[in-house]
């Protein structure tokens, strides 16, 4: 089923029903403050029908894929919403995440229309005969559209899947998540209900959204934002300095930070002052410490309340409420909370068993996102539920290294080493960091006769691995300590890396 808004079709969905109201609702108020300028509502509803035009005509059917390279820009922002209200799948591809490993991504996927900006077009997508090019640039500019010179090749449609993402999850190794409409209604607009009717008018706030758009929280933040009718500062990242410029400005009453961002705020000269208009901050996408949580309250005054949350679930399922914090923090900290309204939350052992309570083991999750038919979802978080049911998350089944939020697989590191010329075999592990809470390090054993340095080496994964992938210190050695059969020793090597001086990371050769 379809309606029209400003002349244009958009599937009716609940979520898109909700976007389409907003839009309308005071089309010449700002929406979106960028760089110091306002973006209206109107400017964003224009453009993102116009996107929702260009994926009717060029994506054959709903749930036909359209990549986005996405990146903080209002452009982006309306480029989501116009394909959400097309109907198609939006797929979220990351131009920052290595440039060879992009370029493959989005050729294995055989998009029939791939929207970007005209470099990351050009540096990793190029002009595919099967592909139409939609080349964005500012919301007052009429997008640029190349079509495809040859019938595109066959694709996957999804209907009623609203985005497809790339995630490093908490329930195994990378793979791309479907995210239905439901799902996405579900976590930003709460469960359906009799009066789910849209706001009469703009919020009075202005909100914060400083995750990434190729991030599922930089998603739902913004989507967040939109159905609740509240302008709001997008930054292109976190930067403490234009982060703290927005909270002095707008005064929002909350804030979300990933806990590498809290803790640059934290450690910052900041004051109670600058934030005096928070009343919580809320925080998630990595563990985050009691010791910081009670350290950020202590210096100014708010309670951080975390939360446990994955792609795979499409949302939360577990976090601290502000009652909660009041009464249970001071005997619960470290906890991610209880479980959230509809979800279901359990520990089981590697059989399958469910374990007695306040016995740790594997993590199981049925989200309410996904509905009461949902199976029970297999982490690889080790947990334990209280008496209270207060969750508690005990490290990772898995070697993943959680850096700033951002899940890192080892092994995809340690493949990249190893198809350099010069090294023979790698090892990755995990390094804690008080500011990002783990980083990844590497131990390079060299080919034969072949010399190699670390510089060498980043300078070489510079464009097959996200900037975060990148390890902080690679150790060049003669041999790699190993098991007796034959397997990496990730013990002895994490050992070796762990006592190497911090001095120089990023350049080590030991």
């Amino acid at each position: 089923m379809t309606r029209t808004v400003l002349g244009e079709a958009v599937t009716d969905h609940r979520l898109t029903r909700r976007i389409a109201a907003v839009l309308g609702l005071d089309p010449g108020a700002g929406a979106i403050e960028y760089d110091g300028e306002w973006v209206t509502w109107a400017q964003i509803a224009r453009f993102a029908d116009r996107i929702n035009t260009i994926c009717r005509q060029y994506g054959p059917a709903d749930g036909a894929g359209i990549g986005v390279l996405l990146r903080n820009r209002p452009v982006h922002v309306a480029t989501l919403l116009g394909v959400l209200l097309s109907g198609r799948c939006l797929v979220v591809v990351n131009p920052s995440r290595g440039d060879e490993r992009t370029r493959t991504d989005i050729a294995e996927l055989g998009l029939p229309v791939v929207i970007g900006e005209a470099d990351d077009l050009g540096a990793l997508v190029g002009r595919p005969p099967g592909t139409t090019t939609v080349t964005v640039g500012e919301v007052s500019h009429e997008p640029e559209v190349v079509p495809a010179t040859e019938r595109p090749g066959p694709s996957e449609n999804r209907p009623g899947t609203a985005v497809l993402m790339l995630t490093s999850g908490t329930t195994g190794p990378p793979k791309r998540v479907e995210l239905t409409h439901d799902m996405l209604a579900h976590s930003v607009l709460g469960p359906p209900t009799a009066g789910d009717t849209p706001p009469r008018k703009l919020s009075s706030g202005v909100a914060i959204v400083n995750a990434p758009l190729v991030h599922i929280g930089g998603v739902y933040r913004t989507l967040q934002c939109i159905v609740a009718a509240r302008p709001y500062v997008l930054l292109p990242r976190f930067e403490l300095a234009a982060w703290a410029d927005a909270v002095r400005r707008h005064r929002p009453r909350a804030v979300s930070l990933v806990p590498t961002a809290l803790r640059m705020v934290l450690h910052s000269d900041l004051t109670r002052d600058d934030l005096s208009s928070l009343r919580v901050v809320t925080s998630g996408t990595a563990p985050l410490s009691a010791d910081d949580a009670d350290a950020f309250t202590d210096k100014f005054g708010i309670p951080v309340l975390t939360s446990y949350a994955a792609t795979e679930f499409g949302g939360g399922v577990a976090g601290w409420s502000l009652a909660d914090h009041r009464q249970y923090w001071s005997t619960k900290r470290g906890s991610v909370g209880r479980a959230e309204s509809g979800s279901l939350l359990r520990v089981v052992d590697e059989s399958g068993a469910e374990v007695d309570t306040d016995t740790v083991g594997l993590l199981e999750v049925k989200p309410a996102q996904r509905g009461e038919a949902t199976d029970w979802m297999r982490t690889t978080d080790l947990a334990r539920i209280d008496a209270d049911g207060f969750l508690w998350i005990h490290g990772r089944a898995d070697q993943a290294i959680i850096r700033g939020g951002f899940k890192i697989m080892p092994d995809a590191i340690r493949t990249a080493l190893e198809t350099h010329p010069a090294v023979e075999n790698a090892a990755v592990v995990g390094r804690p960091d008080e500011r990002l809470g783990e980083t990844p390090v590497a131990m390079v054993e060299p080919r034969p006769d072949a010399h190699v340095t670390s510089a060498d080496l980043v300078v070489y994964l510079s464009t097959r691995l996200a900037r975060y992938e990148i390890p902080t210190a690679i150790a060049v050695v003669d041999t790699i300590p190993r098991t007796p059969s034959g397997k990496a020793d990730l013990t002895a090597v994490r050992s070796r890396l762990l006592t190497q001086t911090r001095a120089g990371d990023g350049a080590q050769h030991a």
